[in-house]
């Protein structure tokens, strides 16, 4: 996995229910027996179609995570490493992602970009004659 997967660990922190699933899925609710939350997917135990895997990725709190870390950095350079991450992650998990998922995460990345690029101060140069 990423290192952006694993900074985010979306097993451990990510409040799965029955009904994120569902609507996920598109499926009523009733058709779900469980839900499991593996390391790395979920695991989806339906009546109707046997066992079935989800990417995090998928999920809208994916989205939420990733879009959390983007706010929490304060300087260019750690929105910089972030975007790096960020497009690694998307670069071997493709089909995880959904289009506008990766859309409105460029562009929350590049709005926070130009708000830090643009707020910072530049040292001011000492200049001897």
């Amino acid at each position: 996995m990423t290192t952006l997967f694993h900074h985010i660990q979306p097993a451990q922190k990510f409040r799965i229910t029955v009904n994120t699933i569902a609507q996920l899925l598109n499926i009523p609710k009733h058709l779900i027996v469980r839900v499991e939350c593996w390391k790395y997917v979920i695991f989806v135990h339906r009546r109707d179609c046997g066992g079935q895997f989800i990417s995090y990725r998928k999920l809208e709190q994916w989205q939420n995570a990733v879009a959390c870390q983007i706010q929490k950095c304060s300087t260019w350079q750690q929105l910089r490493q972030l975007l790096l991450r960020m497009e690694k992650d998307y670069q071997q998990h493709k089909k995880q992602y959904s289009d506008q998922s990766h859309t409105f995460l460029c562009q929350l990345w590049e709005k926070y970009w130009d708000r830090l690029w643009n707020n910072q101060e530049l040292p001011e140069l000492a200049i001897d004659f």
